[in-house]
């Protein structure tokens, strides 16, 4: 108690409440919601037990369905929103028919042969200063889901998910060390705490101690303290000579391949699967039903877990797998994991549609993502739904078993880019534009070669690999400049700086937090208008999106900008250069699918800042301002099913659409809120005007000047 809920890590089934308080709480909700009067829908009810007697408080209740209904529908299969819809316009459960089985009522509870455990997902490093103790107001921007056949499995697929550079929990060089700083961090919630637990088990710190700082349960520190004695274990052997069994229960409780190569170390990721292979040891796909296979399932909603499997008749080792591969020509989009700033919802609406789209050109669509939270997570969107961490281990391994056509990555956002390497390694056909392609737009230095190249103009610009690199080719380009990674989203590491010391303090802390990238550093166009396009390309033709123009200036995120479509007060001879740039760019960058360009426009002139080859977050705001489905028509280019000759489109005719992003200041009071290259807004608005004459539109203008203070 004292943490919100939505920063809590959740587990299902209830894993520490006896069967008779798990019963009386039932009869409790039951009783409340009762007593509301007359009532039908859903209904969320909250209650505090205690430990030591099992006395139970009841919280609260909402008479609505609630965040933790959406949770409740992935982890069980349930459509909790669907049935209450029904329910409030007269249908009893009685007469709804349970759509996962197809044959019973939505009158039967839904039953879990399985564990999920949710790990909430925070931001802090977009918000420097913030208090990141965890309390009653909630501070986490998304969430993450995972499945397994015990808590630890579903535990570590959880943290495999959350894309914070974590293996799972622990094992994989990123733990603290420093007793003093542990303690400090049990003390106070803070979003790592959990990870803080394994380390004090790792260091010998008794689990009576961890309970009466954190008051934890005991059970699951036993449970963590599973995986310290395994590790210890496990480093008693080498890859060669490590037991086939004891192999199979690492992977049993969710110990990741790149986890058990970091614990025997001198040995990679890859060797540890290619002797799994050697041993038989393979994922296999069990069905989320509702009723814990109670009844046959209809719903193809699949997750992984490890088991031995059976001896057949002819003596070979079966393993169970309720996921049969059909023959059909089948293509996989990987999803964009949990919601945070600079990767939100927008990519989740991009993979529904991409979905849809395969569907309709004659695939079988498989969806990948582990997002609780999303539309591309409900089990009737996809033909095949695979609710996985977006992380390589289980993509590869899906991969080889469902045989794909290709895989699609350019609706995932960062999430689904950054596996295009490695899938390009393993030969695994791309749908769209090709890896190398991706690449070179996303490597920052090569793309400005390009540009120079394709004669178009661009900030001057200079990599360095180490500050004192970086303090030479600063000089070189003139302040101030902005310093940034390749291969990121959501302005990660950006920032402006002026001098010397500045740069340098800059510099360090980017490749502290991110290792082994190169900076690009450009001369930043202080004062200059900021603009966009998003543009399909089949390799041959394009077609324009739309053309934005930022109210703020140059050197703010474009995710923290006001944009309006179409563009308010660019010459004809400015939105020309951006038209003629991105057409030449799309077809050099053999562009097919999507592409996004920003642009920054001083005295007439325009630079190109940078190229995106994938869905950006600004299509679904073009899409539903247009009444275009251009992620469908993107999709249907990519898979090389259509050009984009085929289509007929006709975008809406309407005054001016303006993207309005969200900000969650109130959550970090003592936070700067001044806005620059990295995003800090957690959501997005749109909102139509007539004219520019609108008041509205003029209260932003006239703020335009105020962004900047540097």
């Amino acid at each position: 108690m004292g943490i919100h809920t939505g920063d809590s890590i959740t587990v299902a089934p209830a894993m520490t409440l006896s069967d008779k308080t798990f019963q009386h709480m039932r009869n409790l909700a039951i009783k409340m919601m009762r007593a509301i009067g007359e009532f039908a829908g859903g209904c969320n009810v909250q209650f505090a037990v205690n430990p030591e007697d099992e006395s139970i408080i009841a919280v609260e209740i909402n008479p609505r369905v609630s965040r933790s209904s959406a949770l409740a529908s992935k982890a069980t299969g349930y459509p909790i929103a669907k049935i209450a819809a029904k329910m409030a316009i007269g249908y009893n459960l009685d007469e709804l028919q349970n759509q996962v089985t197809g044959s019973t009522s939505a009158f039967f509870e839904p039953t879990l042969d399985y564990v999920i455990v949710k790990i909430p997902r925070w931001n802090f490093d977009k918000f420097p200063g913030a208090d990141r103790t965890l309390g009653l107001q909630m501070k986490s921007v998304g969430e993450a889901m995972g499945i397994g056949r015990s808590f630890i499995e579903a535990l570590q697929k959880a943290c495999q998910s959350l894309e914070i550079n974590k293996s799972g929990l622990g094992a994989d060089g990123t733990g603290s060390t420093k007793l003093d700083d542990i303690v400090y961090n049990l003390e106070h919630a803070s979003w790592d705490r959990l990870f803080h637990v394994k380390a004090a088990l790792k260091l010998g710190v008794p689990i009576q101690s961890i309970f009466n700082i954190t008051k934890i349960d005991k059970w699951f520190l036993h449970e963590i303290q599973q995986l310290v004695l395994m590790e210890q274990e496990l480093k008693r052997y080498n890859l060669q000579n490590l037991p086939a069994d004891f192999f199979m229960e690492l992977k049993q409780k969710g110990y990741s391949d790149s986890q058990i190569a970091y614990v025997l170390s001198n040995v990679t990721e890859d060797e540890v699967y290619a002797r799994r292979k050697e041993l038989g040891i393979h994922r296999v796909y069990k069905t989320v039903d509702t009723c814990a296979a109670e009844f046959p399932s209809k719903t193809p909603y699949f997750y992984s877990t490890f088991e031995n499997g059976y001896i057949a008749v002819d003596g070979k080792t079966v393993l169970s797998n309720e996921s049969v591969r059909s023959d059909k020509k089948k293509i996989i989009v990987l999803g964009s994991g949990p919601n945070r700033i600079g990767q939100g919802i927008e990519f989740d609406y991009a993979c529904v549609h991409g979905v849809l789209a395969a569907k309709e050109a004659g695939f079988e669509a498989i969806m990948v993502n582990c997002n609780p939270e999303t539309v591309s997570t409900d089990f009737d969107i996809a033909d095949k739904l695979y609710f996985e961490p977006v992380f390589w281990e289980h993509i590869y391994e899906l991969i080889e078993f469902e045989k794909p056509e290709g895989v699609i990555v350019q609706l995932g956002g960062q999430t689904a880019l950054k596996l295009s390497e490695r899938l390009h390694e393993k030969g695994i056909k791309i749908i769209g534009t090709s890896f190398e392609d991706m690449d070179l737009a996303e490597d920052r230095g090569r793309f400005s070669d390009l540009l120079k190249n394709l004669d178009i103009p661009y900030p001057l610009y200079g990599v360095a690999e180490s500050a004192e690199e970086a303090l030479v080719v600063a000089n070189q380009v003139g302040y101030p400049v902005l310093v940034r990674p390749s291969y990121v989203l959501g302005g990660q590491g950006m920032s402006i700086v002026i001098n010397d010391e500045e740069l340098e303090n800059a510099v360090i802390k980017l490749l502290k937090n991110l290792p082994g990238n190169r900076v690009l550093i450009d001369h930043f166009l202080d004062r200059a208008e900021e603009a966009e396009a998003d543009v399909i390309c089949d390799g041959e033709n394009i077609q324009f999106i739309g053309l934005m123009e930022h109210i703020e200036p140059a050197g703010i995120h474009s995710g923290d900008s006001f944009a309006v479509l179409p563009p308010f007060n660019l010459s004809d001879h400015v939105l020309n250069q951006m038209r003629e740039y991105a057409r030449k760019i799309a077809l050099a960058l053999n562009i097919r699918g999507l592409l996004n360009i920003q642009y920054a426009i001083k005295k007439e002139k325009v630079y190109v800042i940078e190229a995106n080859p994938r869905a950006s977050r600004t299509v679904p705001f073009i899409a539903k301002a247009h009444l275009v489905p251009y992620i469908n028509i993107a999709t249907k280019v990519m898979l090389g099913t259509h050009k984009l000759s085929d289509f007929k489109i006709e975008p809406r005719q309407f005054g001016y659409a303006i993207k309005e992003p969200v900000f969650s200041f109130d959550k970090f009071p003592n936070v700067n809120k001044e806005l620059g290259p990295e995003m800090k807004s957690t959501g997005e608005a749109i909102r139509f005007i007539d004219s520019l004459e609108d008041p509205y539109f003029r209260h932003l203008y006239k703020e335009k000047s105020m962004y900047l203070s540097k």
